[in-house]
């Protein structure tokens, strides 16, 4: 606490003067405040741990071909929009769209067309308009629908006239 100290006795001889007062401000409770604060907001603030997910990568051994039939082809177009088909864009398959909700991607990866067939591969594919956002919503929906055959593969130039055929690129 703040102290006030005065002189006691003036000096015999000397002109009476006004009393010289100093203050002495004890800052001990103030820094035992401080470190009190600072253990709190330490011991208290929970550490965010960055989230990482296990993708296994194939061994090289060169690639296997997948038949157009167990094929679906997800593609990532701008503003969060994916579009999708069936099968190879050299087919001309029909080009379908969706978005990143439960009624959407989420409902087309847990298809019974896709879920009958244990040899079904998803392939997934990024244009330049997309974010790097959803390919991590994509990866995170293989996840959670399950999906354990899907590869995450270059857009093709008939991927592109497919696309600009429906007007969707």
């Amino acid at each position: 606490m703040a102290q006030v100290q005065e002189n006691s006795e003036p000096i015999k001889g000397a002109k009476a003067r006004a009393k010289r007062m100093s203050a002495h401000l004890d800052m001990t409770p103030m820094v035992d405040l401080a470190f009190l604060l600072l253990t709190f907001f330490m011991l208290t603030t929970t550490f965010a741990k960055p989230q990482a997910m296990d993708i296994s990568m194939p061994i090289d051994e060169g690639t296997s071909p997948v038949k157009a039939k167990n094929a679906l082809t997800v593609i990532l177009g701008e503003k969060d929009k994916i579009y999708y088909y069936f099968g190879f864009a050299d087919d001309v398959p029909e080009v379908l769209e969706t978005d990143f909700s439960s009624t959407g991607i989420r409902s087309v990866l847990l298809s019974e067309k896709l879920r009958a067939n244990p040899e079904s591969v998803v392939l997934i594919k990024a244009t330049e308009a997309s974010r790097y956002r959803n390919l991590v919503d994509i990866l995170d929906e293989m996840k959670i629908t399950d999906t354990r055959k899907y590869a995450l593969v270059d857009l093709a130039t008939a991927d592109k006239l497919l696309l600009q055929e429906k007007g969707n690129l």
